[in-house]
């Protein structure tokens, strides 16, 4: 049984509890459930907590007969946000590393992506998940932009993003064991969020308006995924000039995540949580298999080239970027050479995407 596409609605609701509410009395539900799921993840630190929670409240209220809908506005301001927290990722300190070590980065760049896509090709081979789901599943990226871009290019939007956080729980749940029991590296103080820090409103309205201009004519061109892409080249190279500053609160990015989180969330159905169980053996599998590889990879870099072990583990470590981040802050590696190669594998990956998921489904 093949699931519906992302962007067409099931035309077999679930039933459920919340059929006879009212559509505000829904919302609020949805708004409780997150605010609490959201909080339960931060106090354990799981990675993604602010999209995964809204998105697993979503999956419950939309499996129990929710029927909402995120509108269209909204959506796209999210994309439009998402495309400036990767663009704040670059500085002038990632860009020298990749430059003084591009063929290294870029040989093992090209390997994580092939090995994924390899993954992805054999499981929509098999049959367990269809051709460009599969491969945008197993991407090894940023997770929300995986899912954006997958919805661009006609994958499953919903099943990619139960593959994808679940590599993402899974490769950060093995980094931090390894950086802890086989580097016996010791953790630093976990940074508390701040959620209403003093906001420059000048610099936040003009990262906003070029943004949201930028994720607008990336929905008005048609583009894939340019609601997403044209923000990040615009606000990238505004403040690389100087122009501007990004900086988004984190109340902002919240808002922005739980949109992305919900309408991700209330396309799911039951019939489709029944797919993503029957194919979760295979599934983590492949994740099994991409950690394998990607340590090998370290263990490479560590023999070939002399790189701290523990660097070269988090350097190759196959996702999501600010997951890793978070690990190779609080442990004593080269955290410039962990963000280069990290940051040259979300840009290749959302730069080869397409063009991989397009000939899989010519494969195929």
């Amino acid at each position: 049984m093949q699931p519906s596409p992302s962007g067409s609605p099931d035309h077999s609701p679930d039933p459920g509890l919340l059929t006879q509410l009212s559509t505000p009395a829904r919302w609020l539900i949805l708004l409780a459930l997150s605010l609490l799921l959201s909080a339960g993840l931060q106090l354990i630190h799981l990675p993604g907590s602010l999209l995964l929670g809204p998105m697993v409240a979503a999956i419950l209220v939309a499996t129990n007969g929710a029927r909402l809908s995120v509108p269209r506005i909204p959506y796209i301001a999210a994309h439009s946000l998402l495309g400036c927290v990767i663009a704040r990722s670059l500085d002038g300190g990632i860009v020298s590393t990749f430059a003084a070590d591009w063929p290294i980065f870029l040989a093992i760049v090209l390997a994580v992506i092939g090995a994924s896509s390899l993954m992805g090709y054999l499981m929509a081979r098999s049959g367990t998940l269809p051709g460009t789901t599969a491969v945008w599943g197993t991407s090894a990226g940023a997770a929300s932009a995986m899912m954006l871009m997958a919805e661009a290019h006609g994958g499953d939007i919903r099943l990619v993003a139960f593959m994808q956080y679940l590599r993402v729980v899974c490769v950060a749940s093995a980094a931090s064991l390894v950086a802890a029991f086989v580097f016996e590296a010791k953790g630093g103080a976990v940074h508390e969020i701040v959620w209403f820090p003093a906001v420059d409103w000048l610099e936040l309205t003009k990262t906003l308006a070029v943004s949201f201009a930028a994720s607008a004519l990336g929905a008005r061109l048609k583009i894939p995924a340019g609601t997403m892409l044209l923000p990040l080249i615009a606000t990238a190279a505004l403040h690389a000039a100087g122009w501007i500053t990004i900086d988004l609160p984190p109340w902002l990015l919240a808002i922005g995540y739980a949109t992305l989180g919900w309408k991700i969330g209330l396309s799911f159905t039951r019939r489709i949580l029944r797919h993503a169980a029957h194919a979760l053996p295979q599934i983590l599998a492949s994740i099994v298999v991409l950690i394998a590889f990607c340590g090998g990879l370290a263990a490479l870099l560590t023999h070939q080239f002399g790189i701290d072990p523990l660097t070269a583990y988090l350097a190759t470590s196959p996702g999501g970027l600010d997951s890793v981040a978070i690990i190779a802050a609080s442990t004593p590696v080269d955290l410039s050479f962990v963000m280069a190669l990290q940051t040259a594998r979300l840009f290749l990956v959302l730069l080869l995407g397409g063009p991989i998921s397009k000939f899989v489904a010519r494969r195929l």
